[in-house]
C-alpha cells in the first residue's frame, strides 16, 4: 500500500485522513507544531486496530528547514513517499479583516500560504528525485473566489492556495508527478469551533446553519482518502462539496433534521 505524509494532522480532518489511510493498510506520517500533541495523536492512532503503520514528527510548516526534515525523517522510516498532503492550516477569529491583530493575520497567512509553498517545494523536489509521487493541497472557503464576512483573511489564503496549485500543475506538466487539490466542504473541526471559544451565544446562533451545510470528520475523511487512493490523474480537484449538494440540503432541511453539532461544547 501507499506511504503517506500529512501536515497538520494531530487533530481535525488531517487526523481523520491519517486514521482512514491506516485502516486501508497504508503507512502514515503525521505532524504538528508541538511534539507533545504529535505524541498524543500517535498513541491514539496506534491504539486503533489497523493494518497500517503510524509515524509522527514535530514540524512547523512555516519553517522550510523543518518541512525538509519532515520529508527526510518520513522517507528514512518508510523508504519512500507516495502521497504528500499539505493540510496544515489555521482559521483565525470570525471577525472583520481589520479587527485581526497583526500577529493573528501573520499566523494565518504564514501557515496557510507559506506552509503550502514549503511543503510543495520539498515534496516536489523529493518526488522528482525518486521518480514518482502525488501532492495534494487543501482548499477551503475562498478557493473559488467566494467571500464570507468574518473569514476574509482565511478565504484570501485559500484563494492563493488554489492559484498556486494550478500553477504547479502547469509547471510540472510532463513529469511523472500527480498534483491536485482537496475540497472537503464545511467540516466541523477545532478549526471552526475554536473560533467561537468564549462565545457560546454566538455558537448557539450559528450552529443551526452548520447542521445544514456541514459534515463530521468521520464522514468526510474516509471519502477523501478513497478518492485519493483511486486517483492517478494530475490536476484532479477532489471535491465533496457542490452547489447542488448544498441546495438539496437547504430544500430538505425542514423535513430531514441533521445534527452534526449536538455533542460539541464550546470551551472558554
Amino acid at each position: 500500500m501507499k506511504n503517506v505524509v500529512i501536515t497538520g494532522s494531530t487533530r481535525g480532518i488531517g487526523f481523520g485522513m491519517a486514521s482512514a489511510f491506516l485502516e486501508r493498510g497504508c503507512s502514515v506520517a503525521i505532524s504538528g507544531r508541538e511534539q507533545e500533541s504529535v505524541q498524543r495523536a500517535l498513541e491514539q492512532l496506534r491504539e486503533e486496530e489497523t493494518a497500517g503503520t503510524a509515524y509522527g514528527y514535530a514540524c512547523d510548516v512555516c519553517d522550510a528547514t523543518q518541512v525538509q526534515s519532515l520529508w527526510w525523517n518520513s522517507r528514512e522510516d518508510m523508504g519512500h513517499i507516495d502521497i504528500w498532503i499539505n493540510n496544515a492550516g489555521v482559521n483565525g477569529s470570525p471577525k472583520a479583516a481589520w479587527e485581526n491583530s497583526p500577529q493573528e493575520a501573520e499566523q494565518v497567512v504564514r501557515t496557510n500560504i507559506l506552509g503550502v509553498v514549503h511543503g510543495s517545494q520539498v515534496a516536489l523536489n523529493g518526488m522528482l528525485d525518486q521518480g514518482f509521487g502525488a501532492i495534494y493541497n487543501m482548499e477551503g472557503m475562498g478557493s473559488d473566489g467566494g467571500i464570507r464576512a468574518g473569514m476574509v483573511l482565511y478565504g484570501m489564503t485559500k484563494r492563493a492556495v488554489s492559484y498556486f496549485t494550478r500553477g504547479l500543475i502547469k509547471e510540472a506538466k510532463g513529469t511523472p508527478l500527480v498534483i491536485g487539490t482537496l475540497r472537503p466542504g464545511m467540516v466541523i473541526t477545532d478549526l471552526i469551533t475554536d473560533a467561537y471559544r468564549g462565545q457560546p451565544e454566538e455558537w448557539d446562533r450559528v450552529k443551526g446553519i452548520f447542521n445544514v451545510i456541514a459534515d463530521r470528520v468521520e464522514t468526510v475523511a474516509p471519502w477523501l482518502v478513497d478518492r485519493i487512493l483511486e486517483n492517478s490523474k494530475t490536476g484532479a480537484r477532489i471535491r465533496r462539496s457542490s452547489r447542488l449538494r448544498l441546495m438539496l440540503r437547504f430544500i430538505t432541511a425542514p423535513f430531514i433534521k441533521r445534527d452534526v453539532t449536538g455533542d460539541i461544547e464550546i470551551r472558554d
